[in-house]
């Protein structure tokens, strides 16, 4: 039997940019920053004052007050993109098929606000004070579960958590688990709604965000000379994977195709990447020999590209090692410099920024790169984006703990 073929035919986004897939292409092919003061909580309460927060989003009116006391922010981003995915596919979900859809949905920090609020209760009332809802809210898989449970999605339902690289492993998992026939569809992508002062005031003082404050649309400056550490951010990506028989026999539009996968681990450092890329380049190659393909065919690179001095180095470092001289001929953007860091979401965030670049033939902008990085020579697209064909994306996500993952979204034919 031959191997079975992962198309993706949904995307649902919700992040600084933008609350949905089309607005937030937009803002990000325009070079236009998400980047903001705090508005979630006083930002006087810590050292740090901007981030990349979701904006203009009613959730009480789409979610209610009674369910959104049940659910985490991050629970509810994702129902939000699930939805726009789901639509996205025109997939209905029915008794003939609904063993056949399942969800892999990831999160790096998972209902982290919701715990924060349980301890508050706890220290203010003892026991009492803790409400009998939150144990489903606080919990990673809750996202997951929750997409599962509103859309009736009962095939294969379970959480990934690795770091900033969670969502491409959700993607990885997912084109497995339809390869190996477990699912037809999956909904696979992350969620990460952390922008609070705990948070933000441990990440602060780990020195990786960034101290740029004054103009908060300058603050994300990846593979810049003068880059300080990353812009944290919150948000919810998910995507329709689905075997493309299953496709063709829907008639549904096909985006693209997922046929590249890599993941590695540095074994190295708790929170910074190992210096010399090398592990980091395995998993580009992983990725690039899963797709079939050589470097050469690769026609643009979104970079992890956090704007921390030592990511920045590391994987340009990690780019040469995996692709030689072609390196060198292949155009790179970070969309963080206009998002920020979502975390366990970025990497699907990313991906669905890569599936608008193919279908656009538009390498989108790295922008606030002003002064290179002597160290970082390779071809980073600032300020304005390039039209160029794209015929296959390498995207990259790499998270603490070691985590490498390489995915190659190619051009559906």
């Amino acid at each position: 039997m031959s191997e079975k073929r992962v198309v993706i035919t949904g995307m649902g986004l919700v992040c600084p940019v933008g609350n949905n897939v089309e607005d937030s292409w937009t803002n990000i092919r325009a070079g236009k920053s998400g980047i903001d003061w705090i508005s979630l909580f006083d930002p006087e309460l810590v050292e740090n004052r901007v981030a990349g927060e979701v904006k203009d989003i009613d959730l009480q009116s789409r979610f209610g007050r009674r369910e959104m006391r049940r659910m985490d922010r991050a629970q509810m981003l994702a129902l939000v993109a699930a939805e726009e995915a789901l639509n996205d596919a025109g997939l209905e979900i029915s008794d003939e098929n609904k063993y056949d859809v399942g969800v892999v949905v990831g999160s790096g920090i998972g209902g982290i606000v919701t715990v924060v609020r349980a301890l508050q209760g706890f220290e203010a009332k003892g026991h009492r004070g803790v409400s009998p809802v939150i144990v489903p809210a606080l919990l990673h898989d809750g996202i997951s579960s929750r997409v599962s449970m509103h859309f009736g999605l009962k095939g294969p339902n379970y959480n990934i958590t690795s770091a900033c690289a969670t969502s491409n492993n959700s993607l990885g998992d997912a084109a497995d688990a339809i390869r190996m026939g477990r699912a037809k569809v999956m909904v696979a992508g992350g969620s990460e709604a952390c922008i609070m002062p705990m948070v933000i005031s441990g990440f602060n003082n780990m020195k990786v965000l960034t101290t740029t404050e004054d103009v908060p649309v300058k603050a994300a400056r990846p593979f810049d000379f003068n880059r300080d550490g990353f812009v944290a951010a919150e948000g919810a990506a998910l995507l329709i994977l689905e075997d493309l028989d299953h496709a063709l026999a829907r008639g549904v539009r096909i985006h693209a195709e997922l046929t590249g996968y890599g993941h590695t681990s540095d074994a190295f450092h708790v929170t910074a990447p190992n210096p010399d890329g090398l592990d980091a380049a395995e998993a580009m190659r992983r990725a690039l020999t899963d797709a079939g393909i050589s470097n050469r065919e690769i026609s643009y690179i979104n970079a992890h590209g956090t704007g921390t001095q030592l990511n920045d180095k590391s994987e340009t470092l990690a780019i040469k090692q995996a692709l030689g001289e072609d390196a060198y001929q292949i155009p790179i953007s970070s969309t963080k410099s206009m998002t920020g860091h979502i975390l366990g979401a970025t990497a699907a965030a990313e991906a669905i920024f890569s599936i608008k670049a193919l279908q656009d033939n538009f390498i989108p902008p790295t922008i606030n790169l002003d002064t290179p990085d002597p160290e970082c020579d390779l071809d980073y697209t600032p300020h304005i984006g390039v039209a160029r064909p794209i015929d296959h994306v390498l995207s990259n996500s790499f998270g603490f703990g070691g985590h490498n993952t390489a995915i190659v979204i190619s051009r559906y034919r």
